[in-house]
């Protein structure tokens, strides 16, 4: 999921760890079926995924376009399935440590297409606070493999 933000930052244990000024809060969700393609696809999808304003006001610039920077927090809530009962499963997440590796793989895959790229603290208890731009939210989905 993305969020178009003017700042966003991410504090652990009282500590501000990261921050940004205009960019992307990015949560990041690791699932099961994900590996380094997705993670490719991914990033190269969020650098280029053109929401922020052109000049007449019409969301026709990217990440890249913009010089924006990107806050990508992990968030493997993402995949919480609430179909059943009322506490949601997280079956469909991936175990921690593949999707710490991921999760890396993403971040450095973002920078590696020269995003300005910070990041939370994988899986600590994180507060995440953000101004949204617009607001503007996206739910990016993982590309369809081919």
């Amino acid at each position: 999921m993305l969020q178009r933000v003017l700042q966003a930052r991410v504090i652990v244990n009282h500590e501000d760890i990261a921050k940004i000024g205009p960019g992307l809060l990015v949560f990041l969700g690791i699932g099961k079926s994900d590996d380094e393609e997705t993670c490719r696809a991914l990033a190269s999808k969020v650098a280029r995924l053109r929401i922020f304003d052109d000049k007449n006001g019409k969301m026709n610039l990217s990440l890249l376009d913009t010089d924006g920077s990107a806050l990508v927090v992990s968030q493997f809530t993402l995949y919480a399935d609430t179909n059943k009962g009322r506490r949601p499963s997280f079956n469909n997440a991936c175990e921690p440590d593949r999707a710490r590796q991921l999760y890396k793989r993403f971040v450095s895959e973002l920078g590696g297409l020269g995003v300005s790229t910070k990041t939370g603290r994988f899986g600590a208890r994180m507060q995440v606070g953000l101004v949204n731009n617009g607001p503007v939210t996206v739910l990016l989905e993982e590309p369809q493999k081919r």
